[in-house]
C-alpha cells in the first residue's frame, strides 16, 4: 500500500508543480524601489541570509514572493534536489522542513527560522522601508 501512496503523491506533485511555478511567475509582485545606497546596504545584509527551500512548496513560494516584494537578493538553496543543502539543513535543525531561513550574525552565530509566517514577519521587520 505504501508504494501506491508514494506513486499517487509523486504524480500529484508532477502535475501541480508546474502549475504552481507558473502561478508564481505570473503573480510576481513589483519590488520596492530604494535609492542606490539603501539597496546596497540591503544587499550587504542579505549576504548573511540563506533560504533553504523546495521549488514547488507553497510555503516556500510565499516566502519567495515576499523576498521579491522587498527586493531582497537572498541566496536560495534547493534542499529537495541538492543533497549537500538537504544534509546541511538536517544536521543543523534536525529536520528537512522548509522553508527555513539561515541567519548568520556578525559573530558567526547561526540562527534558523523554520516557519513561512515567521520568516515573512522577520523579513518585513528587518527590511521593509518606512514609507510602506
Amino acid at each position: 500500500m505504501k508504494p501506491v501512496i508514494r506513486v499517487f503523491f509523486k504524480t500529484v506533485r508532477l502535475v501541480l508543480g508546474p502549475v504552481m511555478l507558473l502561478k508564481e511567475r505570473l503573480t510576481q509582485p513589483k519590488g520596492v524601489q530604494r535609492d542606490a545606497a539603501a539597496q546596497a546596504a540591503v544587499e550587504l545584509q542579505c549576504q548573511s541570509l540563506a533560504l533553504y527551500q523546495f521549488s514547488t512548496c507553497p510555503f516556500c513560494i510565499k516566502v519567495r514572493q515576499e523576498m521579491r516584494r522587498l527586493s531582497l537578493p537572498i541566496d536560495k538553496r534547493d534542499a529537495q534536489h541538492d543533497s549537500t543543502h538537504r544534509n546541511a539543513l538536517l544536521e543543523s535543525t534536525g529536520a528537512t522542513k522548509v522553508p527555513c531561513l539561515q541567519i548568520t550574525d556578525a559573530n558567526g552565530q547561526t540562527q534558523w527560522l523554520q516557519d513561512s509566517t515567521a520568516i515573512v514577519t522577520y523579513l518585513r521587520e528587518r527590511f521593509q522601508p518606512a514609507a510602506l
